[in-house]
């Protein structure tokens, strides 16, 4: 560095270019590469650094372990000169923030240089200065953001806390959900969002989402989408830009007229860690999502976790109750019922023997089996709500079967001016009970006959696939919402009916599970519903 630089460095200002020279003698150059520490904290000082080019950045580890800045120093500067002073160790430590030069001097001859220049003592004392009132600058901008940081604190922790409030305001799982998704929605002041929980059963997300005046429920296969990749991950995952972001789906964006900016998707967890829903939060009111919003929802997701799970347990127990209840009344009616029913089959079987006319012993042959199917739907129901399975399998020829439950079925069919229209292609045998198949098939039949209020066709057919018979009721009805169809087979759903139990549908999963069977269900509102029932062919 020729004397005419160092002239113009505040080191030397007011000093003859001829002193200027002799000083320059006692400096070093000395290269260094980004990111190279000059000197660390804590040990002796042996230089002091005059900066020729480049950019020193000063740090310091507070009492909790953190890693301040104090100062960034540039060319013409000087670091490391305290140390080199006061005999003391340092202090802090420099790193070069780029590639730098410096002009390095002997601890004891910069010592010399101070104690015997005034106006080098002068212009350190000013450089000195000037950096300790850039220090405080520093230090009450810091002490600011500090203030601001925590008061963000408490007051996300304020939010919390009411958000825990509202969490444990109810056991009604449909309003919870609300709950819980406005609390986290407003704690990181985002515009909207979703909250989705884990159906195990059959590996989905399910949510409610407002749709008109009501709600309807969405359904995502696990480990499908952001949210289904959240779910199975169980990673928190930040979009800054939505549309810029692959993961994001924009179809529903299309759908309806929102625009997604951001969006923040973390997995809620109970306190086993076991993930039993995601967030998905979109658009933060003011910048993008980050950190402090994953931590607040983190811990929202433990008060959460608890009331979802206490909810479901709510909801058991009441359908536990429910069943209890009706248990109750069928153990009752089958009490009441049991001896009448019993004289009946008597008076049905005299009839029989007596009448001498083939259609007279037909028809009390039917009232026998009317009688039995009666009492038997009664036990049905008895033993669905004690938790009882029995089944009594017998080989027949299946067409047989179909045949004796749909001549019951159209007679029925046909005073609501509903037409059965017969497509039967599999003829064998199957392993059944019989009773119970027939039950299945009716009360399939007679959910179709209540969706066709003013008349319409229900086609039933039977084929061979794979090693099953396939059975398809197909109805001309009012179809049924999905929100019905993903929770027909659960107890005391129904759709459609102002009486009954609400059991049918359950109790015919049931006796389909016992014959090792399958039934799925498609449906579409406004044109219909089909009913396929699986059952194994015996070999």
């Amino acid at each position: 560095m020729t004397d005419n630089q160092l002239q113009h460095m505040l080191l030397f200002n007011g000093m003859s270019p001829e002193e200027i020279s002799q000083i320059a003698k006692s400096f070093k150059e000395e290269q260094f590469k980004a990111g190279t520490v000059i000197f660390d904290a804590n040990v002796p000082a042996d230089k002091a650094y005059l900066i020729k080019q480049g950019k020193i950045k000063v740090t310091r580890v507070t009492s909790f372990g953190e890693e301040t800045t104090l100062d960034i120093l540039n060319t013409g500067e000087v670091v490391g000169e305290l140390a080199s002073l006061d005999g003391k160790v340092r202090s802090a430590r420099a790193v070069c923030e780029e590639d730098s030069i410096l002009l390095s001097i002997d601890k004891s001859e910069f010592e010399k240089l101070v104690r015997s220049n005034q106006k080098i003592a002068f212009n350190l004392l000013r450089e000195l200065s000037d950096r300790i009132r850039k220090a405080d600058d520093n230090i009450v901008k810091q002490l600011e953001q500090q203030r601001i940081a925590i008061e963000s604190r408490f007051t996300r922790l304020h939010k919390l806390m009411e958000a825990s409030k509202s969490i444990n305001s109810t056991i009604e799982l449909d309003k919870l959900l609300g709950i819980i998704l406005d609390a986290a929605a407003q704690s990181i002041q985002a515009d909207r969002g979703t909250l989705y929980l884990v159906d195990e059963e059959k590996g989905e997300l399910w949510s409610k989402i407002a749709h008109g005046t009501g709600m309807i429920e969405i359904r995502l296969p696990l480990g499908k989408g952001l949210a289904g990749y959240v779910a199975k991950s169980g990673e928190a995952v930040i979009i800054p830009d939505a549309y810029a972001d692959s993961r994001f789906n924009p179809d529903i964006d299309k759908q309806t007229g929102y625009h997604t900016r951001n969006m923040l998707c973390m997995p809620l967890k109970n306190k086993e860690g076991k993930i039993i829903g995601v967030f998905q939060l979109l658009n933060k009111k003011e910048g993008c999502f980050d950190k402090d919003d994953i931590e607040l929802i983190d811990a929202l997701s433990a008060h959460a976790a608890v009331a979802i799970e206490n909810a479901r347990m709510a909801q058991e127990m009441v359908k536990n109750e429910r069943l209890s209840a009706v248990g109750r009344m069928a153990s009752v009616i089958i009490h009441d019922i049991k001896n009448p029913m019993a004289t009946l089959r008597v008076y049905a079987q005299v009839m029989k023997k007596k009448s001498g006319s083939e259609e007279a012993a037909k028809l009390a042959d039917e009232m026998i089996r009317q009688v039995d199917r009666f009492v038997n739907m009664t036990q049905e129901i008895l033993d669905f709500t004690r938790g009882v399975s029995s089944s009594n399998l017998k080989k027949l020829e299946f067409s047989e079967v179909m045949k004796n439950v749909l001549d019951f079925i159209e007679k029925d069919l046909e005073k609501n001016n509903i037409k059965l229209i017969r497509n039967e292609q599999f003829k064998g045998i199957v392993e059944l009970d019989q009773d119970k198949i027939e039950r299945v098939f009716y009360n399939i039949a007679s959910n179709a006959r209540d969706a066709m209020q003013e008349g319409g066709t229900l086609t039933v057919s039977t084929t061979k696939e794979d090693s099953y018979v396939r059975i398809d009721f197909t109805d001309t009805g009012t179809g049924m919402p999905e929100e019905v169809k993903n929770h027909i087979f659960e107890p005391f759903v129904t759709y459609g009916k102002k009486h009954g139990t609400g059991l049918g549908m359950a109790i015919v999963k049931r006796i389909i599970d016992d014959h090792k069977g399958k039934i799925e269900i498609k449906s579409e509102l406004g044109k219909g519903t089909t009913v396929t029932v699986y059952l194994p062919v015996s070999e």
